[in-house]
């Protein structure tokens, strides 16, 4: 009826309240730099101040824009402040957070090409410019015999990787009856966890899982690999899948995937790469020797949202052999039946992921690279890993300290040499003071620093910035002892 309440947001409302948000995102990175990196709050600080139940009347846009100041950002640890050094970045920007905002909107819900062609077309033809970009193998095209898709995150690309790897294994027999306890997937020792989290959900099991050595790189021997496979065949088990990994999580090791691929190659082995970091890398002619060997790889995988300033979450995952892929997970209920569908002649990313549904994640991505280009992504790619080298000469040159691993791009493992209790002490030290933000790792079992130089807006003036803290930092301890 004409006038009744509907309590929904009317287009105007939108647009007004909109453009608050806006603004205050614009006004948030123009002043992140004065927040303390790494969130102050204390457990339970964030529920504390929260109503302990929900509004029975609605609240004024405005109420609850205020709380995202008064109540949220104190438990926020600011990822996109160009101080934000922990972990692998997380970067986000302009274009890919407008991008995000217009999938919002449009509310695409593309599990099928018949709920939205836009979505699995841009997406396809997205995925097809990033293998040009990378100049990854031309058989990752969607013209070919495999094809890229973006899932969630790089764990998501390798539980689907390791299904389709077991399938190929049992020509399809586990998808049916389930496994047996002989299947045995292989990685480094310095491989990310979500490897075994995937063997757990996979049904390979966590004791199947064999973790190869690593040299003095941090990078998988292939000799132990090759060892570990025949060992694996006497004992009439069936080596199915290997990850090789191009950085890894703890100090960016670099696995020799072509010497991988031609063991894979010859026990008939799944060859997953994951280049989740260090993948964009790959965009700058001088530094795609990373991609070395990948000819070899039935998948392979890299994040966006992680060096390519596109928000969280965005990975992008290819296959050789789409069929294999497709076979191992898809389902097609009666419900989803369509003609589009029954013709062949789409794509359905519903079968390419383990959820049905899926946002339109593509529209973000498209975003960032019209805007930048690959010259303006080139750019800051370079500029990262020139700041990142910068930094580890200044290490190199600073007789308290010494590089831990080597640092190809731009990630930088150090420490101080007084041992693990000073560099705790160091780390923690720094992560109070909010002005950077830190993580650690061990390698060689000795507790190690890690600096990655990733964030949208990090300058040479951050960089400077932070080994002055460090050295101010580490100066104390010379003088209390």
């Amino acid at each position: 009826m004409p006038g009744e309440k509907t309590f929904h947001m009317t287009p105007d409302e939108f647009r007004r309240h909109g453009h608050a948000v806006v603004d205050w995102i614009a006004d948030y990175y123009a002043r992140i730099e004065t927040f303390p990196v790494l969130s102050r709050a204390e457990p339970g600080r964030i529920r504390a101040s929260l109503p302990a139940a929900p509004p029975g009347k609605g609240e004024s846009f405005p109420t609850i824009l205020a709380d995202i100041e008064r109540l949220i950002v104190p438990g926020i640890t600011h990822w996109q402040s160009p101080n934000f050094y922990a972990f692998f970045p997380s970067n986000a920007s302009g274009p890919a957070i407008l991008g995000d905002l217009l999938s919002s909107g449009l509310g695409v819900q593309g599990m099928l090409w018949a709920t939205s062609p836009a979505c699995t077309e841009l997406e396809t033809h997205v995925l097809d410019w990033l293998v040009h970009m990378l100049a990854l193998p031309q058989k990752f095209l969607s013209t070919s015999s495999g094809g890229g898709v973006i899932q969630d995150t790089a764990s998501s690309a390798s539980l689907c990787a390791l299904l389709a790897a077991r399938e190929r294994a049992t020509n399809f027999a586990s998808n049916l009856r389930g496994c047996d306890g002989k299947l045995v997937a292989y990685t480094s020792s310095q491989a990310h966890s979500s490897i075994e989290k995937a063997v757990q959900i996979a049904g390979v099991g966590r004791d199947n899982l064999r973790l190869i050595e690593v040299d003095q790189n941090f990078a998988m021997r292939p000799e132990a690999l090759t060892r570990q496979i025949e060992q694996d065949h006497r004992a009439n088990l069936v080596p199915c899948f290997v990850c090789a990994t191009v950085g890894t999580t703890s100090s960016n090791g670099i696995d020799p995937v072509p010497q991988i691929g031609r063991i894979c190659r010859e026990h008939k082995l799944w060859l997953h790469v994951d280049a989740a970091m260090s993948g964009t890398a790959a965009l700058c002619p001088e530094f795609r020797n990373i991609h070395a060997g990948l000819d070899f790889a039935d998948s392979y995988c890299f994040n966006p949202h992680k060096w390519m300033f596109t928000n969280f979450d965005c990975d992008c995952f290819y296959v050789a052999d789409r069929k294999a892929l497709i076979q191992t997970l898809s389902v097609l209920p009666e419900y989803l039946r369509n003609k589009a569908t029954e013709t062949g002649a789409v794509i359905d990313y519903r079968d390419w992921q383990i959820p049905l549904g899926r946002r339109f994640r593509s529209l973000k991505l498209w975003f960032v690279i019209r805007h930048y280009g690959v010259e303006g992504l080139q750019h800051h790619i370079r500029g990262h890993v020139e700041l990142a080298q910068k930094f580890a000469e200044w290490v190199n040159k600073d007789e308290r300290f010494e590089l831990a691993a080597p640092a190809p791009l731009n990630l930088v493992c150090f420490r101080h040499k007084a041992g693990d209790e000073i560099n705790q002490s160091l780390m923690d030290r720094l992560n109070r003071s909010g002005d950077l933000y830190l993580t650690h790792t061990r390698l060689n079992d000795r507790l190690t620093l890690r600096l990655c130089v990733g964030q949208t807006n990090t300058t040479a003036r951050h960089i400077e910035k932070a080994w002055k803290r460090i050295q101010e930092e580490a100066a104390k301890f010379k003088m209390s002892a």
